[in-house]
């Protein structure tokens, strides 16, 4: 399975949440955190919801609760490369 990049998590926020970041913003801080860059609970649900449908992989739980862009990519990303 493929990774998510911050490009696709730029693209995800947008769709899901109706929040633009750009790619470059993410990549150069990506410990900022997402109710700092508008993203609620609600957003980050969205953005799970449609990474589960495009993967057909269920995320692990802990995804929602994810503070940052960073720990975000660093749970999906694993949970990607494992297949769980």
């Amino acid at each position: 399975m493929s990774q998510i990049t911050v490009e696709e998590l730029a693209a995800l926020m947008k769709k899901a949440a109706g929040v633009t970041v750009s790619p470059q913003q993410l990549q150069e801080k990506p410990d900022t955190g997402f109710d700092v860059l508008g993203v609620d609970s609600l957003g980050l649900l969205g953005i799970v919801g449609e990474l589960e449908n495009v993967h057909g992989t269920p995320m692990p739980v802990d995804a929602e609760r994810c503070k940052t862009p960073q720990q975000f990519l660093n749970l999906v990303n694993s949970t990607l490369m494992t297949g769980a």
